[in-house]
């Protein structure tokens, strides 16, 4: 099933080069979830105009802007249920508890109980393979250097930086790894 943000362009390609470590959040939505919502989101509509009385033809905006608000939450819930069944599995978290909560807990509890305590994205060293949390800079094990930083004053910079946006310090100067130095005439 080809959903529409799950495009393979250049475009698509040129940003993940961009940011490697970032991944497109929506493409963690199933596409069991995407196809649940929308019979969610139609059954709701079905509720609101076929099945409930309808009269009284001067409530007619009232029960769209019912139908329509009711249907959208509730296929809005299906699809963060289907995000959080995927991202609990990329954290490497109890899959079972976690969606028990978040599908058991009323009025969307669970979901924000799961993103107030979710675990970091982990990622392992490229040369010792110890998990490290994504925002690392080196590894605590092998002292290998996962990220870009100033010489100074060691914060994280961007590959592109000529200048430490935080101290002012030429980073042509460090002698960064050569996977690691930015582009230059």
């Amino acid at each position: 099933m080809n959903l529409p943000w799950r495009q393979n362009g250049a475009a698509q390609g040129d940003l993940r080069e961009q940011q490697p470590d970032s991944e497109d959040q929506l493409s963690l939505i199933p596409a069991w979830s995407v196809v649940l919502a929308v019979a969610v989101f139609t059954a709701v509509q079905y509720l609101f105009h076929v099945v409930m009385p309808h009269h009284k033809h001067e409530l007619l905006p009232m029960r769209l802007l019912m139908g329509y608000s009711w249907g959208t939450a509730f296929a809005s819930y299906v699809l963060l249920v289907g995000y959080v069944s995927r991202d609990i599995k990329r954290r490497r978290m109890p899959a079972g508890l976690w969606m028990l909560i978040v599908v058991l807990m009323p009025g969307g509890i669970g979901a924000v109980v799961y993103f107030l305590l979710r675990q970091p994205l982990m990622q392992p060293c490229p040369h010792c393979r110890t998990e490290l949390t994504v925002g690392c800079h080196f590894c605590p094990q092998c002292q290998f250097q996962m990220a870009p930083v100033c010489g100074r004053c060691f914060r994280g910079v961007q590959i592109t930086d000529v200048y430490c946006m935080q101290c002012g310090h030429d980073l042509a100067e460090d002698h960064a790894p050569a996977r690691l130095r930015a582009y230059s005439d």
